[in-house]
């Protein structure tokens, strides 16, 4: 289980990302092991557009007084582009993608990486109340809809109260868009291929609401024209 001690911001401004295998210091492009351009696992021209309107969605749902907390993003990707763009105290992010526990250092602070698939493992390796903040962007639609129920308890578990907790996903009638999107490289075919279910507005607050949220605290819209969902729980 990880402490509670702060996350101390580096004294320079290089960007390095230590020990993930094959990945030497590097500049604030972002190459190599990380590539700003390709967030996803695969190949997707359009990538690097969606995670940021999927950051810009995110952020705008977060309290501003939340971010002086602790902020985890499960699932964050092969390049964290939410972790390494938004403002908070301290950064979290877990994926399978990553082979070790590592260490993002960017210019105003630095991203803890954690490895955890959570298609084998939903007890989330965090202390009860430990976070502000939990998102999961472009996450719900990978995971199997027995396992999302209970890694959505975990992350109520380990959210502080008053906490939130924001996500997005697919449109469910996108389904046969982004199959012919994957299938011209606009989008990742791998994270395509992987999708396990598809959710409407009110499946993902019933979701969210039976892992423990009050319905009361549960909100959710669409973005960029319907394609898109988003939901936000305060717990």
């Amino acid at each position: 289980m990880y402490g509670l001690g702060p996350i101390r911001t580096p004294p320079h401004s290089r960007v390095t990302l230590s020990p993930l295998p094959d990945c030497q210091q590097v500049s604030t492009t972002m190459t190599r092991a990380l590539k700003a351009d390709q967030p996803t696992r695969g190949h997707g021209a359009l990538e690097a557009y969606l995670a940021r309107r999927r950051a810009q969605k995110a952020n705008q749902l977060i309290p501003t007084q939340q971010r002086r907390g602790r902020l985890l993003d499960v699932g964050c990707g092969s390049y964290p582009y939410f972790l390494a763009t938004t403002q908070f105290a301290e950064k979290w992010g877990i994926d399978q993608a990553f082979d070790a526990e590592s260490t993002l250092e960017l210019d105003d602070g630095r991203v803890a990486l954690i490895p955890f698939d959570v298609q084998r493992d939903v007890s989330l390796p965090f202390a009860t109340d430990f976070f502000s903040v939990v998102t999961m962007l472009a996450v719900f639609e990978h995971i199997e809809p027995a396992k999302l129920k209970f890694l959505l308890g975990e992350v109520h578990r380990v959210l502080r109260p008053g906490g939130t907790f924001v996500m997005t996903t697919p449109s469910s009638w996108t389904d046969w868009l982004l199959k012919l999107m994957a299938g011209v490289g606009l989008v990742s075919r791998a994270e395509i291929e992987e999708h396990k279910d598809t959710y409407t507005q009110r499946e993902i607050r019933s979701t969210i609401e039976g892992a423990g949220f009050d319905p009361g605290n549960v909100i959710s819209g669409s973005f960029e024209i319907g394609v898109n969902l988003w939901a936000k729980a305060t717990k």
